[in-house]
């Protein structure tokens, strides 16, 4: 499955493209019960009501592959008798039979974890897949004809409380709020489209918030094995590595940004050397560990983490891009920049400071030193109130400090 796959597919979702044969759907309620169902010819659909789903259509082939499209394949056993061979006959109905239609309902209904209403949409379409040169040209003859389902899930909200204009009673007043149906939560595409041709061994599974991939749908009602998305997988690795490392918060998270920044220099590595950027890069368990003991890490902790590596990621371990957190490393690159800086200034700070005290040349070549031991730079507004002042039989130099003023003596940052 590729990107290039899914726009092929989006584009027609459009007035002029779409060829959408039917469309069928079921309201359930926060009880989980059936509120309403509906099925018609899509091209029937008032065109105001067209748009708005269409635009349900493209938004379930949204996001990014591997974080919110992912590629679900069917284990043997659902390929006979199981969730793939019902799913075969949904297609082959064309959402026609009603009972096939309940049944597909009641398993998203029984499987969908969701506390509240949401609308099931279903939509089937005939795709002529036309012939492509390998420069992309089109040729016109039919390659395949690719036949398919499309399911939204999509949640129903109150619109929000406010203020609108009453115009059977010409006032203001509180607007009547109504049941919205919002963008699908979660969805797929069966077959699934892979390089331009039906799969039938798999589905493309869709999921809007990459931080909750709704495992159970996917093993539940669709009888594939559930996979982590590529925010899931960065979040696991974190969460082993914070484990391992104990409850110091502040080292803890200094080490993970080590282990962030080596990650990512190992994966601009691999780039540089590529032949392509498609290659999916994928550490071994030594080199977790080397990556691990580099950033700091002690050995023995570094084999702990890696040994919850490969058990949390034994059937399919990430690609090394979904192990990084780059706002992350920006972040940190920006507060180092930020640190040297400080220090840059402190340093020249000092170097002034130093001149300032060396000796200096005088007219026959010669150097003597500077008459005076004391410099003091301050803002021009505070050096009129600077006064010497006898403490006992000692004379000392008094500069007026504010509540929260801070010096800088000899290069160094204090608070008086």
């Amino acid at each position: 499955m590729t990107k290039k796959d899914i726009l092929e597919l989006k584009r027609r979702f459009t007035k002029e493209d779409c060829t959408f044969t039917r469309m069928c759907g079921c309201y359930v309620n926060g009880n989980h019960e059936q509120v309403l169902k509906f099925g018609e010819t899509f091209l029937n659909v008032e065109e105001e009501e067209f748009y708005k789903y269409l635009e349900i259509a493209k938004k379930t082939l949204s996001g990014t592959i591997g974080n919110n499209l992912l590629k679900l394949e069917f284990p043997k056993e659902e390929e006979f008798g199981g969730r793939q061979q019902f799913l075969m006959g949904l297609r082959e109905s064309k959402l026609k039979n009603d009972d096939l239609l309940d049944r597909f309902y009641e398993m998203i209904i029984n499987h969908y974890d969701y506390v509240g209403n949401y609308l099931i949409l279903v939509f089937h379409d005939v795709y002529d897949v036309i012939t492509k040169t390998n420069d992309n040209l089109k040729i016109d003859e039919s390659e395949e004809v690719y036949e398919y389902l499309l399911c939204a899930i999509c949640p129903v909200v109150l619109s929000k409380p406010g203020l609108g204009y009453r115009e059977d009673e010409n006032r203001i007043g509180a607007r009547i709020r109504d049941w919205v149906v919002s963008a699908p939560d979660a969805g797929f595409l069966f077959p699934a489209f892979s390089d331009r041709s039906a799969d039938t061994h798999a589905v493309t599974y869709y999921i809007r918030d990459a931080k909750d991939s709704h495992a159970e749908f996917a093993e539940g009602a669709l009888g594939c094995g559930a996979k982590l998305t590529a925010t899931e997988q960065k979040q696991t690795f974190h969460a082993i590595i914070k484990h391992a490392l104990g409850p110091d918060e502040e080292k803890t998270d200094e080490l993970l940004l080590e282990v962030q920044e080596n990650l990512d220099n190992k994966l601009r590595e691999q780039e540089e050397m590529a032949m392509t950027d498609d290659e999916e890069y994928v550490l071994s368990s030594s080199e977790i560990t080397d990556v691990l003991v580099d950033s700091g890490i002690p050995e023995n902790i570094a084999r702990e983490i890696t040994h919850s590596y490969e058990e949390e990621f034994h059937d399919e371990p990430p690609m090394v891009k979904n192990l990084i957190d780059e706002k992350a490393i920006e972040n940190n690159q920006k507060v180092k920049r930020e640190r040297e800086l400080v220090k840059q200034v402190n340093d020249l700070q000092q170097a002034l400071i130093e001149k300032s005290f060396a000796d200096e040349e005088t007219e026959d070549g010669d150097y003597r030193p500077k008459t005076y031991d004391v410099i003091v730079r301050v803002k021009p507004e505070k050096a009129s109130r600077i006064k010497s002042q006898m403490i006992g039989d000692q004379k000392y130099l008094v500069i007026p400090m504010e509540e929260n003023e801070y010096v800088n003596l000899n290069g160094i940052n204090t608070q008086v």
